[in-house]
């Protein structure tokens, strides 16, 4: 903490209006997130009145992920949890990791860009509403911690500290001098036997309390209770003392020091750390209910981690969102510094994913036969039973003739299997030996089982998914035409949701010297069919337009073919025939949102092209033509509803919105204008269905 601490330095200005903050919000825990460089993840970068091991498994939070920041920061507003009732309904997730009484509020660090989410959590006897000035005191510290980061940037080039790091609560603030301390420990516990800090080591432990614990207090200082107690190692005792520094209740619980000594211990937190009393049990049984079972030495905030990775893998997509997974979680749980996961593919070991290794031993590693022998990834897999090796000699005793590339020294090898059936295997590794105590087996052979069930459903995800692309790109023009006189630009963007697939569609045809049409359409769905059929209308389209066909007639035409194939989907369309000799354009559209005309002179406008059925409705439909003038200058932006279309946002102020943005945009690069134009309108982030644009602009 040696100058993070220091308010004279950016890091240290900004810890103390952290702190301030969450003292003079009231709130018993804060923490503090960034938004990672590209945008698309929040990184935890400081936590205060709590451990930072607390928050580990929040310190990497997705931006799309459901979780209070993330929501906080996509959506650009306060998120306020009033209870732990309403967590688990809106938050599941998040709720089992954090299963107490208790309030939070995320809220956005926005200045002259995003920065991140400010946390605060409150004991559950908060009142459960947040009043408009609780509110504005917030928002505007949210600002002022905005403006730190600001000028931090500005004088470090934007560089963050890599790790979390813990702000002291009393940073910035005068504290009582230290001769008072045990006066304040005397106030806080009345009988008072020992103070524990936030991190739970102890700082103070009467003689009374050395005798009911059986240590000394020289041995006892700076340790916590389950590290130098081992009848306290259990996950339930230490969960006790996790409540008590969330909650910020008073907590008790009885143990059992062996062989039958029964101790009663009450903890009192507050924000500087928990006092202890500690007195002999009045009865036999345990005053709550705390397991009395053999101790399980497996670390209750490791346990912890694992309940919340059990979670995040029902919600991965794709294969390196695991391995993602896994290395932010498992390993840094077993403290493990390699992991490689690999899938079997005709009698080889091909690796999917790594962390922790270099290129060149990758490159080594990656294709090994699966030979019971040789290695011992595919002995794990061919057996089903995982390996463990505590240090290298155990290895070269096991498989003197497996490649040691790696430098690590000791290995997990976890076959992944399902139903019986071999999907890859997880290897975590070591830079120094690591004995696998038989609980940590235990427990690794069970996450195995997860990581199998979410690795096959993500390669799975995978697969159709570059199917999904490949369709989709096949069927989309590679590239738009060169036409002299006309500057074009166009995009597709899939929905965010699914498989990356579907309906909408865009093309320029080059129809001679003189002219060109230009089509958008938008087929019902996103999948494989949407796509499938979006081939066939924009094949049709294209070649009753390549003969010369009138507007309104491509597109009864192409009506006619979707009423012969009754795919169950409509579609709509809007054709554009630009003719360069006549200066004129011609439309026609089967119920598809009118274009935008910018002249220029920048006045912008929806035009009005009264609209046909969708196409594959009626076999007998007609669809109205509309002519313009082709005046030099013009832009035409044709795109789909998914550029316009917004929950509980009238679709017509949407389209009159698009020609505010169109007006207001710099025509100079027309790729530019679109980035503008998407940006605008919310379509980079997360979208429910896919968008198309084409913009024209006549230069002649």
């Amino acid at each position: 903490m040696t100058g993070l601490s220091d308010p004279r330095t950016e890091t240290g200005a900004l810890d103390a209006a952290f702190a301030e903050t969450v003292r003079r919000t009231g709130a018993s825990i804060g923490a503090l997130y960034l938004l990672a460089p590209k945008g698309q993840l929040l990184r935890l970068d400081a936590v205060c009145g709590a451990p930072v091991e607390f928050a580990e498994p929040f310190a990497k939070v997705p931006l799309a992920s459901p979780a209070p920041v993330a929501e906080a920061v996509r959506e650009e507003r306060m998120v306020w949890v009033a209870s732990q009732q309403e967590m688990a309904r809106s938050y599941p997730r998040t709720a089992m990791v954090l299963p107490y009484p208790m309030s939070l509020a995320a809220v956005p660090v926005t200045g002259v860009r995003p920065w991140g989410c400010l946390l605060l959590m409150w004991s559950g006897t908060r009142p459960p509403h947040m009043t408009p000035r609780e509110r504005g005191n917030i928002t505007s510290s949210c600002r002022r911690l905005a403006r730190l980061l600001e000028e931090a940037a500005e004088r470090t080039a934007g560089a963050r500290p890599g790790r979390p790091r813990a702000v002291p609560m009393g940073i910035g603030r005068q504290y009582a001098p230290p001769e008072l301390a045990l006066a304040d420990f005397v106030e806080r516990l009345p009988g008072g036997s020992c103070a524990l800090d936030l991190e739970g080591r102890f700082t103070y432990v009467s003689s009374g309390a050395a005798d009911l614990l059986g240590r000394q207090p020289a041995r006892l200082l700076g340790t916590q209770p389950w590290q130098s107690l081992r009848w306290l190692d259990d996950p339930a005792y230490e969960d006790r003392y996790r409540a008590a520094v969330i909650s910020r209740k008073p907590v008790s619980f009885s143990a059992c020091r062996p062989p039958e000594q029964w101790l009663d211990i009450h903890l009192y937190p507050d924000e500087s750390g928990i006092s202890a009393r500690i007195l002999p049990s009045r009865a036999h049984e345990p005053s709550s209910p705390v397991s009395q079972g053999p101790a399980v030495p497996a670390r209750a905030g490791q346990l912890y981690q694992l309940t919340h990775l059990a979670a995040a893998l029902t919600e991965v997509v794709g294969v390196q969102d695991v391995v993602d997974l896994v290395a932010d979680q498992i390993m840094p749980a077993f403290g493990a510094q390699g992991l490689v996961l690999s899938t079997a593919d005709a009698g080889r070991l091909r690796i999917t994913g790594h962390r922790g290794y270099g290129d060149y031993t990758i490159a080594r590693l990656d294709g090994l036969p699966l030979d019971t022998a040789f290695t011992p990834a595919g002995q794990a897999l061919t057996s089903g039973i995982p390996a463990f090796f505590a240090d290298a000699e155990e290895m070269r005793r096991t498989h003197p003739d497996a490649p040691q590339v790696s430098g690590k020294q000791a290995w997990a090898f976890l076959p992944l299997i399902i139903s019986g059936r071999p999907v890859g295997v997880c290897v975590l590794s070591y830079d120094h030996p690591h004995i696998f105590p038989a609980e940590e087996r235990a427990v690794l052979t069970s996450l195995a089982g997860l990581i199998a069930q979410a690795f096959d459903r993500a390669r799975l995800y995978d697969t159709k998914h570059e199917l999904a692309h490949g369709l989709q790109q096949a069927l989309l023009p590679r590239s738009l035409p060169s036409i002299d006189g006309l500057r074009v630009a166009a995009r597709y963007l899939p929905a965010t949701r699914g498989m990356d697939i579907g309906g909408d569609f865009y093309d320029l045809i080059r129809l001679g010297d003189t002219a060109a049409a230009a089509v958008i359409g938008d087929v019902q769905g996103h999948n494989v069919a949407a796509a499938a059929l979006m081939g066939q209308v924009r094949t049709g389209v294209h070649a009753h337009a390549a003969l010369g066909t009138p507007p309104d007639q491509v597109l009864h035409r192409a009506n006619q073919l979707l009423t012969d194939f009754d795919p169950d989907l409509f579609t709509s369309c809007l054709y554009a025939h630009l003719d360069f000799t006549r200066r004129r354009v011609t439309l026609a559209s089967a119920g598809h949102p009118p274009p935008i005309l910018r002249l220029s002179d920048g006045e912008s406008r929806p035009l009005e092209v009264p609209p046909g059925p969708l196409l594959g409705i009626d076999p007998d439909a007609v669809f109205p033509v509309t002519e313009i003038p082709l005046l030099k200058g013009t832009l035409l932006a044709l795109y789909t509803d998914g550029l316009v279309e917004s929950p509980g946002v009238d679709l017509d102020d949407s389209i009159a919105r698009l020609a505010h943005d169109l007006a207001e945009s710099d025509v100079g690069d027309l790729d530019l204008l679109i980035d503008t134009v998407l940006s605008r309108a919310g379509s980079n982030g997360q979208r429910l269905d896919d968008v198309a644009i084409l913009i024209l602009q006549d230069i002649r």
